[in-house]
């Protein structure tokens, strides 16, 4: 088994060596799908995974704007359609400096087994630009965004591809996107969530992510008989996923101590409530600020410049920033220090070698393809509301949200149960493959 897994990862590596975020992905979902495949007929000599790691189309354009001194500014724009066996491409737009075609990869990769654990008829897709809106006026973003949609219009639509918001975008490049795509298409229609709730958008879209991902954690503690009531909660980044899981742990009795930006990490010892939360939620959102000004406002917390949270002593570690942001040094330190469950907010923030500890020390660990579903879980739902031209309750959504993280848990659990202990990863990666497969298969070799 261990050479037709060799074999498979040094097959994929010859078209994409200089890719180390996708091939990371790839071989991560490789050593624990292989196995399976291999083990059953209906999809052994198939090809299958080596299909599915491939993606269906890349697109890749240059974005043309203007900023507020007149000057013409040059940014690469790019969508990567992953896979459509299970309905149209679905998949977020990031703006960011880092954003380049190994990253993208990465995530699409990742979105297959992810929209595919909601039970959502949804493909996957991933986009985004290497424009980065921090610093830049509400002008300059807008004319980002138009000429950034000018470009992308040709290939989405609510029935091929429903792009979303990651990092770099949030409500704001959405309803500038959207506007464009009307102007350009002449129709209203559902093509990308994250709206605004006047015009399509869904109750609890913000929310979705951060909540999903506290709701995976709890679901992890309740299958042994645990709870996250009176946990001490660290938590990475500071952004929509970070804000909201800290949201979501505090309506759970949960006691935040941590959040962090690129700049550095607070700690408070006394906690984040509420109030404290929607100062973090102002500075962040409205005032574009760093996080170290939190401790100016509540001066019992510490800033650490340009530390991550690991070292602080914890029972839940939700790493809710970017990709590989916890390495094995971190997951060593907090096992020693107590920590029980991680949950993965972020995509694929956790490194190789820091899954390995985890597991070897049979904690609960959630792969992000499961554990932060709930941001595409509601993008769906917002999908479905846009078909019907219908909005539900905060609360319907939430419901419902709920429930699709707990069929995701159970889901890992049919696959993932081992002697003693649960391989969530293992579970996900083999819940996600056999939908996207079976429907490969039905539909022929195209």
């Amino acid at each position: 088994m261990k050479k037709i897994i060799e074999n498979f990862i040094s097959e994929i590596d010859k078209k994409n060596s200089h890719e180390p975020e996708f091939m990371q992905a790839v071989k991560e979902i490789a050593e624990t799908v292989l196995p399976y495949i291999v083990s059953k007929d209906i999809y052994h000599g198939k090809n299958i995974l080596m299909r599915m790691v491939e993606p269906e189309r890349v697109l890749m354009f240059r974005v043309n704007w203007v900023d507020d001194n007149g000057e013409i500014q040059v940014n690469r724009g790019y969508r990567v359609q992953m896979n459509s066996a299970i309905g149209p491409y679905k998949g977020g737009l990031r703006f960011h400096p880092t954003v380049n075609l190994s990253i993208l990869k990465f995530l699409a990769l990742e979105q297959v087994f992810k929209n595919s654990l909601t039970t959502l008829p949804m493909g996957a897709g991933k986009g985004g630009s290497d424009f980065d809106p921090k610093g830049k006026s509400d002008g300059e973003v807008m004319r980002f965004c138009q000429s950034f949609m000018t470009e992308l219009y040709r290939y989405i639509g609510p029935n091929t591809d429903v792009p979303a918001g990651d990092i770099g975008v949030g409500g704001r490049e959405i309803g500038y996107m959207f506007g464009q795509y009307k102007k350009l298409k002449k129709e209203f229609t559902g093509v990308l969530t994250g709206k605004g709730l006047s015009w399509g958008g869904s109750l609890i879209r913000p929310e979705a992510t951060g909540y999903g991902t506290v709701y995976f954690a709890e679901n992890m503690l309740n299958h042994v008989s645990n709870s996250i009531k009176g946990k001490t909660v660290v938590i990475s980044g500071s952004g929509n996923v970070a804000q909201y899981a800290a949201e979501k742990c505090i309506q759970l009795s949960a006691k935040v101590i941590s959040m962090s930006d690129s700049s550095g990490t607070i700690y408070d010892s006394e906690g984040i409530d509420t109030e404290k939360l929607n100062f973090i939620m102002d500075l962040k959102n409205v005032n574009r600020g760093r996080i170290h000004e939190y401790v100016k406002k509540y001066p019992k917390a510490v800033f650490f410049k340009n530390k991550t949270p690991w070292e602080i002593k914890c029972d839940i570690a939700l790493p809710c920033a970017t990709q590989n942001e916890l390495n094995e040094d971190d997951a060593k330190i907090l096992i020693k220090n107590g920590c029980i469950c991680v949950s993965e907010g972020a995509n694929m923030p956790c490194e190789p070698n820091a899954i390995k500890i985890f597991k070897h020390n049979k904690i609960l660990y959630a792969p992000g393809k499961a554990s932060n579903a709930g941001g595409v879980a509601v993008s769906g739902l917002e999908m479905a509301q846009n078909s019907l031209r219908y909005s539900w309750s905060r609360e319907e959504v939430d419901s419902k949200l709920k429930e699709i993280m707990k069929d995701i848990h159970n889901s890992c659990l049919i696959h993932g149960q081992e002697k003693d202990y649960v391989n969530y990863e293992k579970g996900a990666n083999i819940a996600g493959f056999i939908k996207v497969a079976d429907a490969m298969l039905a539909q022929g070799v195209v």
